[in-house]
């Protein structure tokens, strides 16, 4: 798309308007010889406006002859245009070619690389081994190998199981997505006791290897011998060591908060509105503006103006910065509505915390008030099995 848009600006274009009652057929013509016509939006019920190339507006004369339509150019775009406004003056034309030619080459170089996905990997470590085959900021697009970074970075880091690389403009993008590892096992052969992640209430112990050493009812904490790997004969001192292995089901609790003010405070714009330019060359700007923001208070808003009309991501950029006054107003919520939406917030908190085995066994929750703050606590208590396997340390 974006070589179709360098394309059309370098032979010009025209954006044209079209009117009449056979609007239908004068496409279906234009179609038909191979008149290539784009953007096309209907403004009314009798008027077309598109774009067309100089050569397809030159064949479109006989149509809008045989369907009784008229056509009217409304801009003319493209470098053809600009060079004709230029033909009389050489000096500005000099410099409007060279900073064209400028603005090409940059536009073939890359000036970022970001990195997407990773998680494990260190975004560092992944510009270290890209930096390494001279792939950093300034290196032309071109010369990227996609496929052999692609198999470089697979090969360098194990955990990744999926890679992807596009350049866009001039940006380089990798997307990477990472396995899900497992937790280590322990091997079957290796002593290891089954203990306690969190506190929590015995509902069951089920002992499939080792010795269960806490009963329905009993309340254990973090770290508590559940099921042990030590088993102790009865008719001598001697001690076995086993792989204790089994499931213990406790209930436990889990809590989330959320505080949400009773007199919110909302800033609502006063309409007054200050702006400030800039322009960028990568990560270093300079505005042009001089003077303090005429407001107290206010927020601000930017936005990138093209400094040309085509589509290519250049490394220099101009923003303006708007600056709009703000008044400060205090306004009382519905206590009914906080409570609500504070306690649907809690418990989708809470669900990302459950584990996927988790058995919900009831929900509360409570609110209370102090200081205009209305403080929503959501209490769950869950069935789950608490049991992690740890190594027995002999010595």
């Amino acid at each position: 798309m974006e070589v179709i848009k360098a394309w059309n600006f370098l032979k010009g274009y025209v954006i044209i308007k079209v009117e009449g009652l056979t609007l239908e057929r004068f496409l279906n013509l234009a179609a038909t010889k191979d008149i290539y016509l784009w953007d096309i939006n209907r403004v009314g019920y009798t008027v077309l406006e598109m774009k067309a190339t100089i050569e397809g507006f030159k064949a479109l004369k006989e149509i809008v002859k045989k369907v009784g339509c008229r056509v009217e150019i409304i801009e003319k775009k493209g470098l053809p245009f600009i060079m004709y406004r230029l033909k009389y003056r050489k000096m500005l034309a000099f410099g409007f070619v060279i900073f064209f030619g400028i603005i090409i080459f940059l536009s073939s170089l890359i000036w970022d690389i970001e990195i997407i996905g990773n998680e494990k990997v260190r975004t560092e470590d992944i510009m270290k081994i890209l930096e390494k085959e001279n792939i950093k900021n300034g290196i032309i697009k071109y010369k990227i190998d996609k496929d052999y970074t692609k198999h470089l970075l697979l090969n360098e880091f194990d955990t990744f199981s999926f890679l992807s690389i596009e350049i866009k403009g001039t940006k380089l993008i990798i997307e990477i997505k990472e396995q899900d590892l497992p937790p280590e096992k322990i091997d079957m052969d290796t002593p290891c006791n089954v203990v306690a992640t969190k506190k929590g209430v015995i509902v069951k112990a089920i002992a499939r290897n080792g010795k269960a050493v806490v009963r329905k009812g009993d309340v254990v904490k973090k770290g508590q011998i559940l099921i042990s790997g030590l088993i102790s004969d009865e008719y001598s001192e001697e001690q076995i060591f086993v792989h204790a292995d089994g499931e213990v089901l406790a209930t436990t609790v889990y809590t989330y908060r959320i505080d949400e003010p009773i007199i919110k405070t909302i800033k609502e714009e006063t309409g007054r509105v200050h702006e400030r330019r800039e322009i960028k060359f990568r990560q270093k700007g300079i505005q042009f503006t001089k003077g303090e923001i005429p407001y107290k208070e206010y927020i601000e808003e930017v936005r990138e103006v093209k400094l040309i009309k085509i589509d290519i991501d250049l490394p220099i950029k101009m923003f303006i910065h708007q600056y709009k006054e703000v008044e400060t107003k205090e306004i009382k919520q519905n206590m009914d509505f906080i409570k609500q939406s504070t306690y649907i917030k809690a418990v989708k908190e809470l669900n990302k915390q459950l584990p996927k085995t988790a058995q919900i066994e009831s929900k509360d929750v409570k609110y209370y008030i102090k200081d205009d703050i209305l403080s929503t606590y959501v209490i769950m208590e869950v069935v789950e099995d608490i049991g992690e396997k740890i190594i027995i340390n002999r010595n």
